[in-house]
Formats: C-alpha cells, sequence, structure tokens
C-alpha cells in the first residue's frame, strides 16, 4: 500500500533550496571550464619552450633556434588569453584558488629575465628546467582547487582523472627536457639519471590512478596513442644504463621529436577530458531535477539492486567517495612537497653557492643518511637556518 501525500510547504522550500544550491555549484564550475582549458594550453606551451630551451642550452645554440622562438610566442599567445579568460571570471570562488593563481601569475612575472638568460645563455640547462618546472608547478596546482565545492562522485572522479592525467603529462615533459639535456651533452650523470628514473615512475603512478577513473573510450584511446613506442623504450634504456654515442645532436633530436609527438596526444586526450567533464557539468545542470515522491515500488531506487542491503550500497559508494578524496588529497600534498624540496634547494643555492644538481644531492644525501625522506630534510633545513653551515657541498 502507497500512501499518496502533498510537499509541505516548509519541504518544498527546502528541495527548493537545495536544487537551487546545486545548480549554482555546478554553474560555477561550467564557468571555470574556461579556465581550465586555459591553464592546459598554457601549460602544454611552456612544456614546449622548456623542451626547446634545453636543447638549444646544451648545444651552445647551434640547435632548435627556431623552436625556441616558435614556442615563446606561442606561450605569450596563451598566456594573454589566460589573462583574459581571468579577467572574465571574477568573482573566483573561494581564496585557495585566488591564491594558487596570485602564486601562479607571479611565477610568471619571471618569465622575461628567463628567455634573457637562455638567450643570452648565461643560466645552464637544469637552471633553466627547474625555473620552467616552477612555473609549471604553480599553474598546475589552480586545478584541483576548482572541485572543493563539488561533492557529486561523478564530478568528483573526472577531476581526479583529468588532474592526474594533467601531472603525468608534466613529468613526461621533465623527462622529455631531461632526455634532451642528456642525448645533446653525449653524457648523462648520475644525478640526471636518477632524475629521469624518478619522472618515469612518477608518470606511471599518474597514468594508473587517471585510467582507474577513465570509460573504456578514453583508456582504449591512451593505450594506442599515448604509451611510449618501442623506439622511446630504447632510448630510455639508453639514457638510464650507459652513455649515449656521440652524434652531432642526431640522437637527442629523435628523441626530442618522439617525447612530443606522445606529448601532442597526451595533450588532445586532456582536452577530450576536459570537454568530457564540461559536458557532465552541463548535464547536471540542466536534467529535470523534479523531486517527485514515491508512488510505488517503481520509484523505490533500491529496486535496481534486489540482491544487495541498503546499508552494503551506503557503505559501497561511501568508500568510493572516500577514495577519491585520498587521491585528490595524495595529489596535492605530492605537489605541496615538491614546492618545499624547492625551496630548500634554492636556499642551499643561494647560501651555500650551490647548483641546482649539487644541491639536489646534498638533500638526497641528507635523506638517505638520516633514514628520512627528503621533504622532511627540506622542511628541517628551511626552519633551521644554522643546518646552512653543515651540509657539504658536493
Amino acid at each position: 500500500m502507497t500512501l499518496m501525500a502533498g510537499i509541505s510547504p516548509g519541504a518544498a522550500e527546502w528541495l527548493e533550496r537545495a536544487k537551487m544550491m546545486r545548480r549554482e555549484q555546478l554553474s560555477k564550475l561550467s564557468q571555470l571550464g574556461e579556465l581550465v582549458h586555459g591553464i592546459s594550453q598554457l601549460v602544454h606551451m611552456l612544456q614546449c619552450e622548456r623542451g626547446a630551451s634545453n636543447v638549444w642550452l646544451c648545444s651552445q645554440g647551434k640547435l632548435y633556434a627556431p623552436e625556441c622562438k616558435a614556442s615563446r610566442a606561442l606561450v605569450d599567445e596563451n598566456l594573454a588569453a589566460l589573462y583574459g579568460i581571468l579577467e572574465t571570471q571574477s568573482p573566483i570562488p573561494g581564496s585557495a584558488v585566488c591564491e594558487r593563481i596570485g602564486g601562479a601569475l607571479l611565477s610568471l612575472d619571471m618569465l622575461p629575465a628567463l628567455r634573457d638568460g637562455v638567450i643570452q645563455q648565461t643560466v645552464t640547462a637544469p637552471q633553466a628546467m627547474e625555473h620552467y618546472s616552477r612555473m609549471l608547478r604553480h599553474l598546475l596546482s589552480i586545478v584541483p582547487q576548482l572541485n572543493d565545492s563539488i561533492d557529486d562522485p561523478q564530478i568528483a572522479g573526472r577531476f581526479v582523472a583529468l588532474y592526474s592525467l594533467m601531472q603525468g603529462k608534466e613529468l613526461a615533459g621533465q623527462e622529455r627536457a631531461l632526455g634532451a639535456i642528456g642525448f645533446t651533452q653525449g653524457f648523462f650523470d648520475d644525478v640526471t639519471r636518477q632524475r629521469l628514473v624518478d619522472r618515469i615512475d612518477g608518470q606511471q603512478a599518474c597514468f594508473e590512478i587517471f585510467l582507474s577513473h577513465s570509460h573504456a573510450e578514453v583508456q582504449a584511446t591512451f593505450a594506442l596513442n599515448c604509451q611510449p613506442d618501442r623506439e622511446t623504450e630504447q632510448l630510455r634504456r639508453v639514457a638510464c644504463t650507459r652513455q649515449p654515442a656521440a652524434d652531432n645532436g642526431h640522437t637527442a633530436l629523435a628523441w626530442f621529436a618522439l617525447q612530443t609527438a606522445r606529448l601532442e596526444h597526451l595533450s588532445a586526450l586532456e582536452e577530450m577530458l576536459i570537454a568530457d567533464l564540461m559536458t557532465a557539468v552541463d548535464e547536471r545542470i540542466y536534467r529535470n531535477d523534479e523531486y517527485v515522491p514515491p508512488a510505488d515500488e517503481q520509484d523505490d531506487p533500491l529496486i535496481q539492486y534486489p540482491e544487495k542491503p541498503l546499508l552494503t550500497l551506503v557503505r559501497q559508494q561511501a568508500r568510493e567517495i572516500e577514495q577519491l578524496s585520498r587521491q585528490l588529497a595524495s595529489l596535492r600534498d605530492t605537489l605541496e612537497e615538491r614546492k618545499v624540496i624547492d625551496k630548500a634547494k634554492s636556499v642551499l643555492m643561494t647560501h651555500q653557492n650551490m647548483s641546482e644538481e649539487q644541491a639536489w644531492t646534498a638533500l638526497r644525501k641528507m635523506a638517505m643518511d638520516k633514514n628520512q625522506r627528503m621533504v622532511d630534510i627540506a622542511r628541517a633545513l628551511l626552519m633551521v637556518k644554522n643546518l646552512w653551515q653543515v651540509i657539504p657541498k658536493e
């Protein structure tokens, strides 16, 4: 027997309020889709400029001059587009998002000086790479903050997939840049080799998270176009296990071309995910959410799951939401830890007159000697200035 009843004024008010709040949240997210797209495009062009600049510097200006000039022009174009997007996005929801945007724009203010150093060859390729990577980290840190107000598991899952792909792509871009240094110089030192291995392992972890939250079509596209091919794997083995042959930059150009083709495919897939996310958001906004009291058993959502008790379904959904939250928090923590390590390296480079490679090696050695994580050593270094006097130069 089903009881029929109208909706009281109080219940109707709260149901309408819930619907309006949900649509308002999703509408804000929909508007931010243009910002995500703008960040994605600028990041991709900055990754191109970083890689081309490494080849230019390591070849003493003999290789990739036209590519450097073209990539700078494209970065400038996309940076101007991002500024235009930000002007139309006011007000941005949330102080944390505004802080991330401010930090990213502040780091990008250093771009003209960095370019002058590259053109004049007054910075080394590792130094230039570090500066470019810092700008990219600031830009990428904006994206996970945009999802803070959304509690829809499907939307949250798409955000986790997108951010994991963007992080994996950035690590692939760093792999391209590091390989360009070694192959152009004809030599991989132990620090560069270890950093290369770390980037390969890191991107694999990011891509695994991305694939776990992607549908079959996206997974198939990734498997077909975005995995390293046989020639790339061969060059990886050369870089990680032995020294490349001196060939006037031929292998470096081959490496760069292979990695660039892969990054272009990853960029196209990233655009597909952004479009898919925004489509899902729009569908949620315009979906008919009128509340209808259940009239018979067919209105019971649990009728689809006759074999599953209610408590089991609730627990399953809670676990899925908790897993998404943990993964997003883990990605944020990793980003923050990299920033701490970068600051500690900067301290060593300034006060101990170390190069970027020496600073990284010093932190890594201290972490190994004390059996602690590198980020913990970096935090201690930033807090206790007298540690500067006891860190040996490599």
